[in-house]
């Protein structure tokens, strides 16, 4: 009997080894009262990677048992599903979104005596002081490690005693390539992170654009100066509307429509 049941328990490890090791595709669709579904973002929070509904609801994304899954749109509120056994066996598993209500909470003026006049106001309200590393006096509070490239443009323009490093540097053009590798690094840096956050398939199938061609694209967003000022917003919504509008332009440039 003990037997039998040490064999049940390693074939049932085995079996969740198996299913945690090899990502599987889900399918799946979201749907709600409205029925606005379209163009929903769906997040596996485990593995940092997004697609988007169609405009019917449905979406496919790569996933591991116990991942986190977060449906998110403008219109909607985040709903968090955890991906479990029976979820990983469905054929089609069907994620219901509810509406996001934009009701005002309720501001209660009177007890402070406010006039309505921001400066007057703000010299007589007893506000409570700002609690961060910096005014806490911790060590270290402002040091930012800096990259691989920051610190050989650091030793490049270092001014050692009796060391003429910095001027041989900067007549030989090695400060100014050093500058322009810090830069191209942290706007590669920002580029890779928005590659990760989408599938594939989402470049191929949402914005048209050929598997081979993604790196390109998004170089092609890279250069234009109002990328940087999109993406540090870290609006989903905006980041994906931006791409749709260069999309269009790349196919047309790249002769793909």
């Amino acid at each position: 009997m003990r037997s039998s049941l040490l064999i049940l328990l390693l074939l049932f490890s085995v079996a969740v080894v198996a299913q945690i090791g090899e990502p599987r595709n889900l399918e799946g669709r979201v749907y709600s009262a409205d029925g606005d579904v379209a163009a929903t973002h769906v997040l596996n929070l485990t593995t940092k990677r997004a697609t988007i509904t169609d405009v019917n609801g449905f979406f496919t994304i790569a996933v591991h048992i116990l991942d986190t899954l977060e449906f998110s749109a403008i219109q909607y509120k985040k709903k968090i599903v955890i991906v479990s056994t029976s979820i990983l066996e469905s054929k089609l598993v069907s994620i219901g979104l509810e509406e996001a209500l934009t009701e005002l909470d309720e501001v209660t003026v009177t007890p402070y005596n406010l006039s309505g006049d921001l400066i007057k106001d703000l010299a007589t309200l007893e506000l409570d002081p700002i609690v961060t590393a910096s005014t806490l006096g911790l060590p270290n509070a402002y040091v930012k490690i800096p990259t691989k490239a920051e610190r050989e443009l650091t030793v490049a323009t270092a001014n050692p005693i009796m060391g003429f490093d910095p001027l041989i540097n900067a007549i030989t053009g090695r400060t100014k390539m050093l500058k322009q590798r810090v830069e191209r690094n942290k706007l590669y840096d920002r580029t890779e992170r928005i590659r990760d956050f989408y599938e594939d398939s989402v470049y191929q199938n949402d914005l048209g654009i050929p598997l081979d061609k993604i790196d390109d694209f998004l170089y092609f967003c890279e250069v234009d100066p109002k990328f940087q000022e999109i993406v540090d917003t870290h609006d989903q919504i905006k980041i994906w509307d931006y791409f749709l509008q260069k999309s269009v332009i790349y196919r047309k440039n790249n002769s793909l429509d």
